[in-house]
């Protein structure tokens, strides 16, 4: 039997506050950071890096019960992105408003928001709009043991009431954060409240009836770039409106 000799390294997991990133990154920055909400998947989490740091996210947010964000599948989808932009591990709900800028307004990804709004006007089902999943909508982590649906939640008054708009509105006036839940669990009961907190809303991605839901990746993937869209739409109008000064 031939053995080679193979180098191996040991380094401690690196720093977000003492790590440096590339110049073209910090210069694509934009007002748009993520968190991540209960993501179990290491390369659902990796993919969304990669999404993020190739959006130009200015952080993301990783809150208690997310893979971490430096295990080796994780780092095996993330293609580099660990070292494009900066990645907060294990954060609890109370902490996360600390790592927001001011004003930031909190939307929470929901492929299945129209639920509640319809529930609330008429009896028909949600699923009749076309609009959303035919599973379970939501759950919430905290209260996965009362196995209680949406509908009984929002009658016991402690679903936050949320706007909910369509990912192609406009959601980037302020500075803004996309909550992205896991996709076993959802997002969590404390997203909401931070998202109503903070005046921000939920962010539906319509999906043909019948399709049960995107998964997390694609998901952020296309609320980020959407979200990078818009900027740029609105950067081109203030500069085509100043050129006429």
């Amino acid at each position: 039997m031939c053995l080679r000799n193979e180098d191996v390294g040991i380094f401690a997991k690196p720093d977000h506050v003492k790590m440096t990133y590339p110049e073209t990154q910090l210069l694509h920055t934009l007002p748009i950071l993520l968190i991540c909400d209960n993501l179990r998947d290491p390369g659902n989490l990796g993919t969304i890096l990669r999404s993020a740091a190739g959006a130009g996210c200015s952080k993301v947010l990783l809150t208690k019960g997310c893979v971490d964000a430096w295990e080796p599948k994780v780092l095996r989808a993330g293609m580099g992105a660990h070292f494009q932009v900066p990645i907060i591990n294990n954060l609890d709900w109370e902490a996360v408003p600390n790592y927001l800028p001011n004003d930031t307004r909190v939307y929470v990804a929901d492929n299945c928001g129209l639920y509640t709004q319809a529930q609330a006007q008429m009896s028909n089902k949600a699923s009749d709009y076309g609009w959303v999943c035919d599973r379970r909508p939501l759950k919430f982590h905290k209260y996965e043991e009362e196995e209680e649906n949406l509908e009984s939640a929002a009658n016991k008054g402690w679903l936050p009431e949320l706007e909910v708009q369509t990912y192609d509105s406009d959601w980037t006036e302020a500075p803004a954060a996309v909550v992205i839940g896991g996709e076993t669990s959802g997002v969590s009961l404390e997203s909401l409240q931070l998202a109503e907190s903070t005046g921000g809303g939920r962010l539906l991605i319509p999906i043909v009836p019948g399709v049960d839901s995107l998964n997390s990746a694609m998901a952020a993937s296309i609320l980020l770039f959407e979200g990078r869209r818009q900027l740029r739409v609105r950067a081109e109008h203030l500069s085509r409106d100043g050129s006429y000064h």
